[in-house]
């Protein structure tokens, strides 16, 4: 029969263990020769990180104690200001699930949960002048997620994404990489329209894109294409135009992550038609597809 702790000791364990939340340590790693020597004494790592790893008042002579792979003391020092790289304008997040990847699998947060959270939205100004949400469209399981800035004219009316003069030559896009607007998910980074079509503003991004990235992390598609500078910069945290990054593949939370130019900009200058498309089929060879219907009009 397991023998309780006495209150001070479960005090200062727990102290010990909102002290490592507070430095985002969440993950301990028990020694397998305690886990095997029967039941261990409760052990944390001091804020020094000593090597023996036994919280304070806890005797090493008892029950094995249990051990921590420390963090790299490397993660708490500084580094010097002559060893210090330039900081890139963003920088490549780290390849595997991110930690929101790991608190969806912890909520089973769903898209049906993510529309119900969003409700009758007025987190920002635009709702103000809004006539509809648009939350998204297409294949909720989808490989290929398409991603703009915000909802137009056309899109408010019907409440759907990319159904204007852009959302069809979004269509043929798709058509063209051999597949069906159906088969993949499209969404923007702000819900409701801006007026006069502006871009979204700051407040506005950063009241909406938390419910972007949640539909992106429990789509967890291979591949992101971002439509326009507004959304790749959302993503991708960075103000440098997309020309600099256009066509390139990048990462965002262990996904490939493509930015082209949107379909109005390419309404306007349709000369930029054959550099989206050959980003497109660089989409299309990391998803193993073969265009059907040759480069888009």
């Amino acid at each position: 029969m397991l023998s309780r702790l006495n209150e001070d000791l479960e005090e200062k364990i727990a102290a010990r263990l909102r002290y490592y939340d507070d430095l985002g340590i969440r993950l301990f790693y028990k020694d397998r020769a305690s886990a095997l020597g029967g039941l261990p004494a409760p052990a944390l790592a001091s804020p020094a990180l000593q090597d023996e790893h036994v919280a304070p008042g806890i005797s090493p002579a008892s029950s094995p104690p249990t051990r921590l792979i420390a963090p790299p003391a490397s993660l708490f020092r500084p580094a010097s200001p002559a060893a210090a790289a330039p900081v890139p304008a963003f920088a490549p997040r780290p390849a595997g699930p991110s930690l929101f990847d790991s608190m969806n699998k912890i909520s089973n947060d769903t898209l049906l949960k993510i529309r119900e959270d969003l409700g009758d939205c007025k987190r920002c100004k635009l709702h103000k002048t809004r006539k509809n949400i648009v939350f998204a469209d297409g294949n909720p399981k989808a490989d290929l997620v398409f991603v703009g800035e915000g909802p137009g004219a056309d899109e408010d009316a019907q409440g759907l994404p990319f159904v204007g003069r852009a959302g069809k030559l979004l269509t043929q896009m798709i058509e063209a990489m051999g597949l069906r607007r159906q088969d993949v998910y499209i969404c923007n980074v702000v819900k409701c329209r801006p007026p006069e079509n502006r871009l979204p503003e700051k407040d506005e991004i950063a009241e909406c894109s938390p419910f972007l990235l949640r539909q992106l992390d429990t789509i967890a598609p291979k591949v992101i294409v971002c439509l326009g500078a507004c959304a790749a910069q959302t993503l991708l945290e960075t103000n440098r135009g997309i020309s600099q990054f256009r066509g390139q593949w990048l990462d965002f939370r262990g996904r490939k992550l493509m930015a082209t130019y949107h379909p109005a900009y390419l309404l306007r200058n349709p000369s930029a038609k054959a550099e989206v498309w050959k980003d497109l089929q660089k989409v299309m060879a990391q998803l193993g597809l073969s265009a059907k219907k040759g480069k888009p009009a």
